[in-house]
């Protein structure tokens, strides 16, 4: 047997088989000892000792195995385990015979599978003189060792990633995150451009060349890779001068980078503004967060943007601060971020003055924070005890904590603060939404704080100007009491901002029918037929005009066509 035996490449293979052959990424479910046919072509495949794990190369990996391949009558053509050095190829490129491709593609690490692969999928009616006849059936004993992920990370063929060192957790950073890095670039050639023992950035800003942010977004936690880089994603046709301790890099040149994901702190846009955000310093742990409500201990440091500390609290051994969210008692910026932390999580806030201080000056504990000033905290939440949930609540509690909701809501509408009172009585109506275990009495009592807290919320929302939602928390009033006038009247204010004026006339006056006297009711009867007349007028005024222009567009069509009749008649008179 010839020492130097190699697999055919895919062009050898596919001489006899044009066919593209495309097999789902599972293998079948083998015990051992069992065969089974892969796919439609004739390849089976037989379990001879189980691989660990669940995961399976794919196409573009490197794999390394060890083989033997037979004929059927046992003849031995080849094997490496023979040459004691393993086989590495990469996988779904056409390096070897296409039954290789499609059947190690289902295997697990540590296998080892017999596979029978037909001529079609092997070395075709011209066979591989001397050791392969035509048209040879053929059994390979394969046991796959490792392989080595490569992907082609942007699917353009301009990245490629090779994983060296698995990484740790399942998240990847993401375009807001800071990422420290260790990195060194060399041409192809060897000659290293650039090296990094630890440089810190923000994935979106990047860093070096657009590979870099590219490739991390696709890493873990400690992942060590290799990366094939191509000019579009390194430095194009310009390439790059020599600057400091990096070396140039050529016009049009391929770089190879070793890179490694240190670490990373997650930044997120805690409001949907960008105006409060929070890069996390050290992980939290559970899943568990403050709801509106919790009472949260903190450990608190409050800077300006020039370090000047104007609150500090439970550093050095001292009383923690405490607060209630969602409660008037900070800040709104770090109201709204703490209720995204979890417990033992220290983060760094970086809060806008519309979340913060606002336009005016403000003396805080240890220094004044000037007029619209973004301020920034570092904060770790210590401890939380949630504001109890409805889930955990029997009958009378949902009630009591509905009623007591309601009352807050009252007294944040009465202060101005309209969305504050909506998200209250909204929370109010969720305590007491399913009544179904309720006693008739308690069913009366729930009903009540349903009516008023909706009526009451329809009355914020109109305040806030959001009169779609206005306009169906009515409804739901109306749902349960047909011939609520404040639900009628409150609903025809909705419908006149919405434009539907012949709906609010509706429940105008169905309202009055219910109210003759209701001096509210009258009164917005009064500014409908007002705002109906005026509608009326604009109308027909539209109307009018749109009519004359028709007419005088008509007009003008007219005498073109006479002008055209016209026109030959005085041509003729001339000739």
């Amino acid at each position: 047997m010839e020492e130097d035996f190699e697999l055919p490449t895919g062009d050898e293979m596919m001489m006899n088989n044009d066919d593209q052959l495309d097999l789902p990424d599972e293998g079948p479910m083998l015990k051992v000892g069992e065969e089974k046919e892969i796919g439609n072509q004739g390849l089976k495949k037989k379990l001879l000792k189980e691989g660990e794990g669940w995961d399976t190369p794919d196409n573009g990996d490197e794999v390394e195995v060890h083989y033997t391949g037979t004929l059927l009558d046992g003849t031995q053509f080849d094997s490496s385990r023979d040459r004691g050095t393993p086989f590495k190829f990469t996988l779904g490129q056409g390096q070897v015979i296409k039954g290789w491709d499609l059947g190690i593609k289902t295997m697990k690490k540590g296998e080892n599978a017999l596979f029978t692969i037909p001529a079609d999928l092997a070395y075709g009616s011209s066979g591989s003189a001397p050791t392969i006849p035509p048209n040879a059936t053929l059994q390979f004993d394969v046991e796959l060792l490792s392989w080595s992920s490569i992907k082609d990370i942007c699917k353009d063929g301009g990245i490629f990633k090779k994983i060296l060192v698995e990484g740790e957790k399942l998240e990847n950073p993401k375009d807001l995150d800071e990422v420290l890095v260790r990195y060194e670039a060399r041409l192809e050639d060897g000659s290293v451009v650039a090296r990094s023992d630890g440089v810190e950035f923000t994935v979106k800003n990047g860093h070096f060349c657009p590979a870099l942010a590219r490739a991390v977004k696709t890493m873990k936690e400690g992942e060590k890779v290799l990366l094939t880089v191509k000019p579009q994603y390194g430095f194009g046709e310009k390439g790059k001068p020599a600057s400091g301790d990096e070396s140039a890099v050529p016009p049009n040149a391929n770089i190879q980078i070793t890179l490694e994901l240190v670490a990373w702190k997650t930044v997120t846009e805690v409001t949907d503004d960008k105006k409060v955000i929070k890069k996390i310093l050290k992980e939290g742990n559970g899943y568990e967060r403050p709801n509106e409500g919790a009472v949260v201990k903190v450990k608190l440091i409050g800077k300006l943007q020039d370090g000047t500390v104007f609150f500090k609290k439970g550093q050095d051994d001292s009383e923690l601060f405490e607060f209630k969210t969602d409660e008037e008692q900070v800040i709104d910026g770090l109201d709204k971020a703490v209720t995204t932390m979890k417990k033992g999580e220290l983060a760094l806030l970086t809060i806008a003055p519309e979340y913060a201080f606002g336009s005016s000056e403000s003396q805080q504990e240890l220094a004044v924070v000037p007029p619209n000033s973004t301020v920034f905290y570092e904060i770790e939440l210590v401890s939380f005890d949630k504001e109890k949930e409805s889930w955990d609540m029997n009958t009378d509690e949902k009630i009591e904590a509905a009623g007591k909701k309601k009352e807050e809501g009252n007294l944040l509408f009465k202060a101005g603060k309209y969305a504050k009172a909506s998200k209250r009585y909204e929370k109010a109506v969720k305590y007491i939404e399913y009544d179904s275990s309720f006693s008739e009495e308690e069913k009366k009592q729930a009903k009540a704080l349903k009516v008023a807290c909706n009526l009451n919320n329809a009355a914020c929302k109109l305040k806030l100007k959001d009169y779609k939602q206005a306009e169906k928390l009515c409804t739901k009033v109306l749902e349960l009491e047909s011939r609520n006038v404040k639900a009628l009247y409150r609903r025809a204010q909705a419908y006149i901002q919405l434009a539907d004026l012949d709906l609010a006339e509706f429940d105008i006056k169905k309202a009055l029918e219910i109210d003759p006297d209701n001096r509210d009711v009258k009164l917005e009867h009064k500014a409908l037929k007002e705002k109906m007349k005026e509608y009326n007028k604009k109308e027909a005024k539209f109307y009018g005009n749109m009519f004359a222009k028709m007419s005088k567009l008509g007009s003008l069509e007219s005498n073109k066509a006479e002008a055209k009749e016209a026109e030959p008649m005085s041509v003729d008179s001339e000739a």
